[in-house]
């Protein structure tokens, strides 16, 4: 019997807001976009969403294809991210159809932009991913309401690096020539 086998697409759902309000003006800049989602729009509704898309973009084919192992494995509303799983030969077509969506369903109907950040064949490293971007965007956040710039920490993490690689360069050069870190020949200091 042969595996059916699936892609699982990691999806981040950003809400562009064209005016921030007074409520959220406190809030750095980068949570405006990466709002949390509506609680009446669960897994349920997403599927329903990608469906819909599918079948408008892909007609009859593109739903006989996607529908055989669709579903929505991880979706948090906190962090405005799900994981979906779909079947491997058309994983395109759930990216398109999700790529494609503009607004939620009809009774919530806000502005969406949605992302798929990471195609994976295992749902492991899905969740790894989502794990991941959970951190990176409480560190930006941090950074954010600290007052540094993104770019101030990423030219000082280069330059830390770069000192990093320099002395490593420095080592392997003096490894070479058979002397230790001090300038001393290993068979003078025998």
């Amino acid at each position: 019997m042969v595996r059916v086998k699936n892609r699982y697409l990691t999806v981040n759902l950003l809400y562009p807001a064209a005016s921030p309000s007074k409520s959220t003006e406190a809030l750095p800049e980068l949570l405006h976009i990466h709002q949390p989602t509506p609680d009446e729009f669960g897994p349920g509704k997403l599927i329903h969403a990608v469906r819909e898309g599918v079948g408008e973009l892909f007609g009859d084919y593109g739903m006989g294809m996607v529908n055989t192992s669709l579903k929505v494995v991880y979706h948090s509303t906190a962090t405005s991210t799900s994981i979906v799983r779909c079947p491997q030969a058309h994983y395109q077509m759930v990216w398109a159809a999700l790529t494609f969506m503009t607004k939620l369903p009809k009774p919530i109907g806000i502005p969406v932009v949605v992302r798929v950040v990471r195609v994976s064949g295992t749902i492991k490293k899905a969740e790894e991913e989502v794990i991941r971007r959970a951190r990176d965007i409480i560190v930006r956040a941090k950074m954010a309401e600290q007052g540094i710039a993104e770019g101030e920490s990423m030219r000082e993490i280069v330059k830390a690096v770069e000192r990093g690689a320099g002395k490593q360069k420095e080592r392997e050069v003096l490894a070479q020539m058979g002397m230790d870190e001090e300038g001393t020949s290993d068979a003078m200091s025998e």
